[in-house]
């Protein structure tokens, strides 16, 4: 790497493999829930997820470069993490969610990293339609992040008392 443009590039490919790799974990998180608020907010997420992916594609179009190459190893770790807490004994269903919600909140604060940092260099760049659509993401990931935190602490982390 040269300059901010080729490190932006190398931040972009490994969010996309990130997002790659959540679409392929959410699934099993959306089964192991048992709340059903929980289940929904992750099936929402699931396509948002599925959006930031095809968001991704269309920003390295835009910049004439392919979305592959790099392979997020924090975001493998991330739901590693997550898949082992998973095949856990927990024998309380709010407990479980309990820990599902902070494995999941955990992969939320990382893209939330990586976006923030994203829409920064795009702005530096003065890729501004870029910067723009990584924002929208970016905003996204807030939200779905807000969601699980207000459910853990309304209902869940109570109710695993």
């Amino acid at each position: 790497m040269k300059n901010l443009k080729d490190l932006f590039v190398h931040q972009l490919k490994d969010l996309f493999s990130a997002e790659t790799q959540l679409i392929g974990a959410l699934p099993e998180m959306i089964n192991q829930a048992k709340t059903p608020n929980l289940k929904k907010i992750f099936e929402i997420h699931l396509k948002e997820t599925q959006e930031h992916q095809i968001r991704l594609k269309d920003i390295c179009e835009d910049l004439g470069i392919s979305p592959s190459g790099e392979v997020c190893n924090a975001m493998k770790g991330l739901i590693a993490e997550a898949k082992n807490f998973l095949e856990e004994e927990v024998e309380n269903e709010f407990v479980r969610d309990a820990g599902i919600i902070a494995d999941a909140q955990r992969i939320e604060h990382y893209e939330i990293a990586g976006y923030g940092t994203l829409v920064k260099y795009a702005k530096e760049l003065g890729y501004t339609e870029i910067s723009e659509k990584l924002n929208k993401t970016l905003q996204e990931e807030y939200e779905a992040d807000e969601k699980l935190n207000s459910l853990a602490t309304n209902q869940i982390n109570r109710k695993a008392e």
